[in-house]
Order: C-alpha cells, then structure tokens, then sequence
C-alpha cells in the first residue's frame, strides 16, 4: 500500500460520503479512492464500499424519506431487484478474471460518464411541492 496519511484517507472517504449524501455516486468515487490512491486491490475496495456504503445509504434515506422524495412504488422493486443482482454478482464475481471485472466497471463508468453529460435535465417534482401546490 502507498504511503498515504490516515488524514487523506478519511478526508477522502469523507468527501465521497458526502457526494453519495446527494446521490452523485460516492461508492463509484471511493472504489476509484481506494484503488488510486490507497493502493487496494479491487476486490478488497469493493468489499470496503459495501460496508460503507449501507450506513451512508441507511442516513440518506432517512433524510429523502423525512423530505417525502421517496417514490415507494419505484423502491420496493429496485430494492428487490438490488438484492437478487447483488448475490447473484457476489456468487459469480470469484469465478471471473479480474481482469474481465475491472474492464467492465471501467466501461460502465465510460457509459454513466457519457450518458450523464449528454442526458437532458428533467424537472423534478416532489411529492411534498405537489401537496403545497394544491
């Protein structure tokens, strides 16, 4: 591992804490942290973010659903669809090459990456501006 002070470690976590806080990917973020400049291997990295990630994203829905930006109808079946992946991923994933693993996080990356700058802005509505309006 590089030589890397504990205080850029944690001001680095933090800072991915708070961009996952407003949904822009801070697990994306700290992965590429810990791989860069941490000097972890990948499968170490990704096993670090899933344990970071389920208390960043346990607090953030808290806040979401206290604001009412939570559509429920949407949740439960990204929630299913997340757990099924997820374990079947997990189950897969040590029975590929590494190689092959980070080449397609890689390309998903490049994809989300492109996809996000050329993506129009939609307005968005919450359900508590909807109440308010009435």
């Amino acid at each position: 591992m590089p030589n890397i002070s504990w205080i850029l470690a944690f001001l680095l976590s933090a800072a991915t804490g708070v961009l996952s806080g407003y949904g822009i990917g801070g697990g994306t973020l700290l992965i590429l942290v810990l791989v860069l400049f941490c000097g972890s291997s990948q499968s170490a990295a990704q096993a670090i973010n899933l344990s970071y990630f389920l208390p960043t994203a346990g607090a953030s829905l808290c806040f979401h659903a206290k604001d009412s930006r939570i559509d429920w109808q949407a949740f439960w079946p990204a929630v299913t669809a997340g757990i099924i992946t997820a374990a079947l991923a997990s189950w897969l994933a040590p029975h590929i090459d590494t190689g092959i693993i980070k080449r397609l996080f890689g390309g998903i990356l490049c994809y989300v990456g492109i996809r996000e700058v050329f993506a129009k802005a939609k307005p968005h509505k919450s359900p508590q501006r909807e109440e308010k309006s009435r």
